[in-house]
């Protein structure tokens, strides 16, 4: 059909991919950071490409892609995996998930989920875990994980620089 966009692909990324991870991660921090009015992040793209190649090959930090054609890419998800007492176990963490504003809505997030989830249930997780952008101005962010069934488990994130 005329003007129907591809089915997006959804695969683990690989080395040769973080040049474009490195773009959404760029793309992701900014637009954060745009809407809060606030530099709270350090967007290196040469020190994000050299984090993101060294995490990779020490299968610390998986990455999944969705692409409309090879090296398309409009979105990825990262995994960590992590392991608590109140978790029961090993469980999943999402510390970034971005899809292009061009591409949101039309069920890339959804595939890149499922995705996620696929691969939680094979390594046997307990969970998945995710943080929101900050709130409120990104509530349509809370309200997409809200309708995928993840739900507000309290607190808040804090961080301190080491």
């Amino acid at each position: 059909m005329i003007g129907r966009r591809p089915e997006p692909v959804v695969r683990f990324a690989t080395a040769a991919d973080a040049p474009g991870v490195t773009a959404l991660v760029g793309a992701l921090l900014m637009e954060i950071m745009a809407e809060i009015d606030e530099p709270a992040f350090r967007v290196d793209p040469a020190a994000i490409e050299r984090r993101l190649r060294e995490a990779l090959a020490a299968d610390r930090y998986r990455v999944l892609l969705a692409e409309t054609a090879p090296g398309d890419l409009i979105g990825f998800l990262a995994l960590l995996e992590g392991f608590a007492l109140y978790t029961e176990g090993a469980f999943g963490l999402i510390p970034e998930f971005y899809v292009a504003p061009g591409h949101r809505g039309a069920g890339v997030g959804l595939g890149l989920l499922a995705a996620a989830v696929a691969h939680g249930r094979s390594r046997g997780w307990s969970r998945l875990e995710v943080t929101t952008p900050p709130l409120p101005a990104f509530e349509r962010t809370l309200a997409f994980y809200e309708r995928e069934g993840f739900s507000v488990s309290g607190g808040l994130k804090l961080k301190l620089e080491l």
